[in-house]
């Protein structure tokens, strides 16, 4: 058995993601659908604040979904500004696509993905 290297960052590679269109295909309901995005700075991020810890679970769920959907949608806007031609998705859309495929979206762009276990 091998085992795998891992390779370090430095900070200016990191740095860069955020000016850096990174761009993916996703598969939906047998058709591909193209996606770009760019990573966010501190003060790109939306603000929205965090919610009311004593809120009941589900007010709570929602309120850091719609956090979440923000982030991601404001990541696809960063990429459609400095990509025109390569947009897809705009904030018009984004709203109109169906649930499975934002999820689908999210969970790309944010990196995670329901199928794999850290365990």
């Amino acid at each position: 058995m091998t085992e795998k290297k891992n390779e370090v960052w430095t900070i200016e590679e990191l740095i860069s993601l955020t000016e850096t269109i990174q761009t993916k295909e996703i598969e939906y309901n047998g058709k591909s659908l193209k996606v770009q995005w760019c990573e966010l700075t501190e003060s790109e991020e939306p603000q929205m604040g965090i919610p009311d810890p004593n809120m009941p679970d589900d007010e709570q769920n929602a309120h850091f979904a719609k956090i979440a959907g923000a982030r991601v949608e404001a990541m696809i806007n960063k990429a459609n500004d400095k990509n025109p031609e390569g947009a897809v998705i705009t904030s018009e859309s984004w709203n109109k696509l169906p649930t499975t495929l934002r999820w689908a979206i999210s969970n790309t762009i944010m990196n995670t993905d329901n199928n794999k276990s850290d365990f």
